[in-house]
């Protein structure tokens, strides 16, 4: 390689690190317009919004791992039997294209001693709309809310 040529591709290359993340980021005051704030919640929505009452559960008993997304979301270690309640509130947009809630239970010790999936149930508004007995249903419970 030629002197030239090897500090062409030098250059090139630190070029290239210093576009990928190599600079500093502009603070926030040299930002290109006002950002919302990342920790802010959504705005319930003020016209066409729709709330409902969200009941996810997880029967059986002992301990087994838990994941939920609706009504908050997590993923833990919980005692059983397990219940989260709380409200959804919903866009306009979101009445349209649906809200997901779920629940994913881990296992738990079946009666016949075998491992199975716990069962699960989801409730909105006080109505049962999904069920898993973690034996013919396992994957666990979900359901859009419209």
């Amino acid at each position: 390689m030629t002197g030239v040529t090897a500090l062409t591709v030098c250059a090139a290359a630190a070029a290239l690190l210093t576009g990928c993340g190599g600079a500093k980021p502009k603070p926030a005051a040299e930002s290109e317009g006002p950002r919302p704030a990342a920790s802010a919640p959504a705005a319930p929505a003020k016209a066409g919004g729709a709330t409902h009452e969200v009941t996810l559960e997880v029967g059986g008993t002992g301990r087994t791992a838990v994941m939920y997304n609706g009504i908050g979301s997590g993923f833990e270690q919980q005692s059983l039997p397990w219940s989260k309640s709380g409200t959804a509130e919903l866009t306009a947009a979101e009445q349209k294209v649906g809200y997901l809630v779920s629940v994913i239970p881990g296992t738990i010790n079946g009666a016949d001693g075998t491992l199975q999936q716990a069962p699960c149930v989801i409730k909105v508004d006080g109505k049962k709309v999904a069920e898993s007995d973690g034996v013919t249903t396992t994957k666990g419970c979900s359901y859009t809310i419209k």
